[in-house]
């Protein structure tokens, strides 16, 4: 599953640093390390290893290729994005590529003069990389090394070995393609045993296999396949919504409802009527993510509040 590039003003060699606000995004990975840090509302987190909901003030950091999953859990989630490409310290510090840290969740391992004194040097990096000016990459690169040294010195590490990576790699490689598997048959019959057969391995593994690195079953991640299409088949308008269920893959319309219910607190028809930002986002978002990025002064703005 490829990363897409999300910045909208201009990157620094290595380093793309923005605000972000997020109704939802699907599993995801990308080759680079991601440092977030909560600015407004509560951000629920699945990272297949643990689950969190994640409040104003808190961090969170994602290694490179660690799958990662983004839903709000209130009104709003906006967190300040910082993503650093493993290359732009592997010269100086190669052995980075077989660190990952113990939990994505930096409270409680983070001293508290620590995580502000990352929180500072995220804007010091944000603040130079808005300003521009003559040199302003080499500020923002010099920025992000002593950040990173600074935080993972703090932090308890894992070292992966050799083995430990190349395992790694091949679960991402099977991973991406189960995503591709679901993007392409969601809409329909779709079962887990044809995946597993497609995979040469049992029905069993691979509900386990999924259950251990996406935390959520089969059958859940296809039914929010399912939901997030619908949302946007309601954003769009002009459909029964019988039609929308059917053309999500619901063959149910009490299942379809009822899950809504529990995704959003609302039926189908209330989420229509009660819900008109939530369904504008949904329509020019895409099926993996409804969030939204800023403009150059918006973000100063932005910074300026923080």
């Amino acid at each position: 599953m490829s990363e897409l590039e999300i910045i909208r003003h201009a990157k620094v060699g290595g380093i793309s640093i923005f605000f972000d606000t997020v109704e939802y995004r699907t599993p995801h990975f990308h080759p680079e390390w991601e440092l977030l840090w909560i600015t407004e509302g509560t951000l629920s987190v699945n990272c297949g290893r643990e689950y969190a909901d994640c409040g104003k003030g808190e961090l969170c950091l994602f290694a490179p290729k660690e799958l990662h999953e983004f839903r709000r859990s209130d009104d709003t989630a906006t967190f300040l994005c910082l993503q650093v490409s493993p290359q732009l310290f592997s010269y100086a510090a190669p052995y980075l590529a077989a660190v990952r840290p113990e939990a994505f969740r930096l409270t409680g391992q983070l001293p508290d003069e620590e995580a502000e004194s990352v929180r500072q040097g995220m804007k010091r990096i944000m603040s130079a990389y808005l300003a521009g000016g003559p040199y302003f990459e080499l500020t923002c690169v010099g920025e992000c090394a002593a950040l990173f040294a600074r935080l993972l010195s703090a932090l308890p590490l894992q070292r992966m070995s050799e083995g430990e990576i190349a395992d790694a790699d091949r679960r991402n490689e099977r991973l991406s393609r189960f995503l591709s598997f679901v993007d392409a048959n969601y809409a329909g019959k779709i079962t887990l045993e044809e995946f597993a057969k497609s995979e040469h391995c049992s029905v069993s593994y691979m509900s386990r296999f999924l259950r251990r690195n996406l935390n959520q079953s089969f059958q859940d991640y296809v039914n929010a396949m399912r939901f997030h299409h619908a949302c946007r088949l309601i954003a769009a308008g002009g459909k029964r919504m019988i039609d929308v269920c059917e053309e999500s893959g619901f063959s149910d319309y009490r299942y379809f409802s009822g899950y809504f219910q529990k995704m959003c607190g609302m039926t189908p028809e209330e989420y229509r009527r009660k819900r008109p930002e939530t369904a504008k986002a949904a329509r020019t978002g895409s099926l993996h993510s409804v969030e939204r990025f800023y403009t150059k002064q918006e973000s100063v703005s932005l910074l300026r509040s923080l």
